[in-house]
């Protein structure tokens, strides 16, 4: 059995790395974690190109002693350059961008697949440098057939379809940490992450619960797929960002699952979101999208036993602090100033 964490990863405790790379560092995600290991001590380089990333989200860090902001390209051959380290962390969160909105998807097949080779590999290469612990964070593996119930149908059966892009890109990446792993005994790992939302997540890349939350601020009619029974593990960040560094502080090479115990339903989820932000939007049905996958619901077990992992806010709290960090334009921080000179994660 592998070793659970030695350390809390809330209430100012000291993690056990001095200094981390994260990529990707400018998301939704990347920036909490980015805040939570300042918090605990850790010296943090954060790298993002800023594609998807947004330079505000980590701007309550800038002018900290332990912070460094790179505005470069992870897939870039000489990014190594810059990333003088040396690191005892390398967590890869600009693996494979796969949005939740399928209309962000088709038009970058080439992007999709160079950040999960070249990025992840040249990620690899820093860690390895530096005898540093490697995680890449990994979308939920999806098929690249189209839906379990039926085979791939129209423009995007090819292989550079929205889901095959993302798809393969997924399993390349992960494909790679495993080898890696194998070939070099290097101390690699995968955290598989679920559906996450919290403060200073983005309201438009048409996922659940952000579509429905961007919908009913702005009184528009809140849309929900097909009968609305599906059902979503939702996973608050502060849940996700716990989850993903109880993982980094083992030495786990089979990837983790981490998502939400609950499985609320989207209508639930959307009638939910319009009681909270007392929104006079209506709530409409609308067709599923016929060649749309689903993914699996995360298994958690592992993470449970093993990294003793356990999410501790409920998804209906979860959504109350995430509208109402929305409604005043808050963002994760500010970092306080503590005794071990710290000023936490997509």
């Amino acid at each position: 059995m592998m070793p659970t964490a030695a350390f809390s990863t809330r209430d100012g405790h000291r993690a056990p790395w001095g200094r981390a790379l994260v990529t990707g560092g400018a998301g939704f995600l990347g920036s909490h974690l980015c805040t939570r290991l300042l918090d605990s001590g850790v010296e943090v380089d954060c790298l993002d190109n800023l594609s998807t990333g947004r330079a505000e989200k980590v701007a309550h860090l800038a002018g900290h002693p332990g912070f460094r902001f790179l505005e470069q390209d992870i897939s870039d051959p000489g990014c190594a350059a810059a990333l003088t380290g040396p690191y005892d962390l390398v967590l890869h969160l600009a693996g494979p961008p796969c949005p939740a909105d399928p209309a962000a998807r088709p038009d970058r097949p080439v992007e999709i697949r160079g950040a999960a080779n070249r990025g992840t590999r040249n990620s690899l290469a820093v860690a390895g440098r530096d005898g540093a612990r490697f995680l890449l964070a990994s979308p939920p593996p999806a098929s690249p057939d189209g839906p379990p119930t039926g085979p791939r149908r129209g423009p995007d059966a090819g292989p550079v379809g929205p889901y095959t892009a993302c798809a393969e890109a997924v399993r390349s990446a992960e494909a790679l940490v495993a080898a890696h792993a194998a070939a070099h005994g290097s101390n690699a790992g995968v955290v598989r992450l679920f559906t996450g939302y919290g403060p200073g997540m983005r309201t438009d890349d048409g996922g659940i619960p952000a579509a429905f939350i961007e919908q009913a601020l702005s009184g528009q009619p809140v849309t929900v797929a097909g009968d609305g029974s599906r059902t979503h593990p939702l996973c608050y960040v502060d849940d996700m960002v716990d989850g993903l560094l109880l993982v980094a502080a083992g030495r786990s090479v089979r990837p983790v699952d981490i998502g939400g115990d609950e499985e609320p339903t989207a209508v639930e989820i959307a009638r939910h979101v319009i009681d909270l932000t007392g929104s006079s939007s209506p709530l409409t049905f609308v067709d599923r999208p016929g060649d749309r996958p689903e993914p699996p619901a995360p298994v958690t077990g592992f993470a449970r036993e093993i990294f003793g992992w356990l999410p501790s806010v409920t998804w209906r709290d979860g959504l109350e602090r995430t509208i109402a960090s929305l409604r005043g334009g808050s963002s994760p921080g500010p970092v306080p100033t503590t005794a071990h000179g710290g000023a936490w994660w997509a």
